[in-house]
């Protein structure tokens, strides 16, 4: 227990050179190859850090994979909720979830339209994974658009030698229940193996309509000799949340910070009521086919075929509706509940071989993919129309959109010397979009474009006395823009009579430098990179109808920084870990644009802009200072007791630096006690989880919008901010065997 908890603290916090040792022996060799091409190695001068399979499951029963990996260098983790289960996402270094590659065993999973991970369609990830790979800066070259500031790469391919099983139960604060369920025949003489898990997640929530219920499975079955593997993983995800994505005012948070306005009406009478299916939701399938050969020692090729389906619908309560918005033909306003969907499908052809030899890893790979989406739009009810109206035969509206891409890769690591490797990583990048039909505002989307990028990546890292590694490394990045960026600008140029859209790729040169050193009982590295972007897409704090963050290009910006880590074991029974990020970042020259409203009566845009020149301004949502510090301690044998701190420094709600539409800097900090009993047969752990212990009143994301009133000149913004739980509690039980 106490190897476990040291080692494991040492892989989390660490960067990539300090981990990542190569597989060893043919099996090993054979189930690390689908996520190998993806993955940087123990050489690999890129930044990166390792969780283990026992870490995931070792974090609070009701977090989410965001959640679970927010102790790491630089990563930043929320809940609109309030809770760790719901909706969650997370930054790194200041880098959004639409730039952050995520992969599963190889296979991007980032939406090729939005480029987002929505982590809640598929809930307890964190508990169905053998390991996950946090990449910080553009690390490898990999499949999809999100890789242009970090990357996840997660695996659930684990052959493990014997049959197992496992349970594990959890209950805590505001009615949350978690329940993991896993189970496996281990390796047999003939080579065949089946895993199976599955999990549910209930939760009231922290605030008002945050409620959760979400279940996910895996199951993965496969055959294995000495030479070939085979493999059928299938993930399902289903969840049910209410919507909780409009925030609150700070007003609202002062008086009461558990109000959620999504849903509000007033009835006949002036009372205030909520809609009861303000909801969210959204089922999704991923299916997987792995076939990897090794020819010899050296050579070994690896091609995996993946299709994931996913269907899933918003429903909300909006008052005061103009039936022409809505594709009525009628002239009246009134009450609509609306529902909008989303039906998508998305294929992909993942083909690398790798060849090595004691001094040169090569390793090649080409991937192909194909995603089709409908968006649709319908109405389930309007006070007008009535409950006898034949709402399922009005369609609001429908639009498409399809994303091809073609990607290839060749990447080489050559060590001339034993204390050196030299790394070179070419990749090619087209894409090709279309899309058609009317938006929910009528306006067309029918566009079509290409784009064609080259990403190269090289570097060199060093060894010497055992104890010391260092890197250097360059690499270029480029990223199309996603649906929400291009529709919002689609929209803008039909509206004032204009044929072209103006948003450009985003444009990256990311250096890193990094020294670690590993001794007895202490060990530490330093990291400090350079992200320099040009035709940069950034927020402007203001969100569109689905909660989607509306962007512009930028002619220039950085990320710059120093990621610092450090551990101490001082004793066999105590263990010290930490982090700490400073970083600068920036936007030159920034120019705001706020929009003209006639009066604060009629509030009606008058088509006039007001513009703002802040010079060098800070990225909003990018605290400067975050850090972290956790202390494990092993009183008794399969005993264990863990204190852990997360600073976050001020964060701004737009690009404009000001001190009212920002959120304050932060601390929270959590507890576990755990102990594990030996049974006749299996063992038992129970664990205490209380996070939050010091009741921080805190908020910890939000968005903001303003505008000119020309009758006046004033300058008008409101803000909105996701409040997050005070002290709250989680039991967990676990039986293995």
């Amino acid at each position: 227990m106490r190897g476990f908890l040291l080692s494991a603290a040492l892989a989390a916090l660490f960067p990539g050179t300090v981990q990542g040792a190569g597989p060893e022996g043919i099996v090993d060799k054979l189930d690390s190859a689908v996520v190998s091409t993806s993955r940087a190695g123990e050489s690999t001068p890129v930044t990166y850090s390792m969780v283990s399979r026992e870490q995931l499951q070792s974090v609070g029963p009701s977090n989410s994979l965001p959640m679970a990996l927010s102790l790491q260098p630089s990563v930043l983790a929320v809940n609109e909720g309030g809770t760790g289960l719901g909706y969650s996402k997370m930054t790194v270094r200041g880098v959004k979830g639409s730039q952050i590659n995520v992969t599963l065993n190889g296979i991007t999973l980032n939406d090729a339209e939005s480029q987002e991970v929505f982590w809640v369609n598929i809930p307890a990830l964190s508990s169905l994974l053998s390991s996950v790979q946090v990449q910080r800066g553009l690390g490898t070259s990999a499949s999809g658009p999100g890789a242009f500031g970090a990357s996840i790469n997660m695996s659930t391919a684990s052959v493990r030698p014997e049959a197992y099983a496992s349970v594990d139960v959890g209950y805590g604060s505001y009615d949350t229940f978690t329940l993991t369920a896993a189970a496996g025949t281990g390796k047999s003489r003939h080579g065949l193996y089946f895993d199976f898990a599955c999990s549910k997640g209930v939760t009231d929530g922290y605030i008002r309509n945050a409620y959760a219920d979400v279940a996910s499975a895996y199951a993965a079955l496969g055959w294995m000799n000495d030479r070939n593997s085979l493999r059928l993983t299938w993930l399902y995800g289903d969840q049910h949340t209410g919507i909780t994505w409009n925030g609150i005012d700070l007003q609202q948070y002062e008086t009461d910070r558990r109000y959620n306005p999504a849903g509000e009406y007033y009835d006949a009478f002036g009372n205030v009521r909520y809609y009861d299916n303000e909801t969210d939701n959204y089922t999704q399938h991923h299916l997987q086919l792995n076939y990897t050969r090794l020819f010899g020692e050296r050579l070994l090729w690896t091609t995996t075929l993946h299709w994931t389906y996913g269907d899933g619908y918003y429903e909300n309560y909006r008052p005061a509706g103009i039936s022409g918005y809505y594709g009525f033909d009628q002239d009246f306003s009134g009450d609509f509940i609306i529902r909008e969907a989303l039906l998508n499908n998305y294929l992909v052809l993942n083909s690398d071989v790798r060849y090595r030899t004691d001094a040169l890893t090569l390793t090649a790979g080409v991937t192909l993919s194909g995603y089709d989406g409908d968006h649709i739009g319908k109405v389930q009810w309007s006070d007008f129309l009535g409950d006898d109206y034949d709402y399922a035969s009005h369609e609001w509206y429908l639009n498409t959109g399809i994303k091809k891409e073609s990607n290839a890769f060749i990447r080489a690591e050559y060590e001339p010397f034993r204390w050196m490797t030299a790394y070179a990583d070419l990749q090619y990048r087209g894409v090709w979009l279309d899309m058609a039909g009317p938006e929910d505002d009528n306006v067309p989307l029918d566009y079509s474009t290409d784009w064609q990028f080259f990403n190269p990546r090289a570097g060199l890292s060093f060894r010497w006395s055992g104890s010391h590694k260092a890197f250097m490394s360059a690499a270029v990045g480029h990223r199309e823009p996603g649906r929400a960026d291009i529709k919002e600008n689609i929209k803008n140029a039909w509206l004032s009579g204009h044929q072209d859209v103006s948003l450009k790729p985003e444009r990256m040169l990311d250096l890193e430098f990094g020294y670690a050193f590993t001794g007895e009982k202490v060990s530490a590295s330093a990291n400090f990179y350079l992200m320099e972007y040009w035709d940069m897409l950034l927020e402007t704090g203001k969100l569109s109808n689905v909660g989607y963050a509306i962007k512009e290009n930028v002619d220039r910006g950085w990320r710059r920084g120093v990621e610092l880590c450090a551990s101490y074991e001082p004793f066999k029974w105590l263990r010290a870990d930490a982090n700490l990020t400073f970083s600068s970042n920036k936007i030159r020259d920034y120019k705001e644009y706020v929009q003209n409203v006639d009066t604060y009566e009629n509030w009606t845009m008058t088509g006039r802009t007001t513009i703002y020149e802040y010079g060098n301004s800070t990225m909003l949502m990018s605290p400067s200072v975050m850090g972290m510090m956790r202390l494990t301690f092993v009183p008794w044998k399969k005993s264990a007791v863990s204190i852990d701190g997360k600073y976050v420094g001020r964060q701004y709600l737009d690009n404009t630096m000001t001190l009212s539409r920002s959120i304050p800097s932060y601390f929270v900090s959590n507890l576990s006690v755990s102990h594990t009993f030996d049974l006749n047969k299996g063992t038992l752990g129970l664990a205490l989880y209380v996070n939050n212990i010091f009741n921080n009143m805190y908020y910890a994301d939000g968005w903001c919008w303003k505008n000119i009133i020309e009758e006046d000149g004033a300058l008008v913004d409101g803000i909105g901010i996701y409040p997050q739980a005070p002290v709250n509690y989680m039991l967990k039980a676990s039986y293995r065997f």
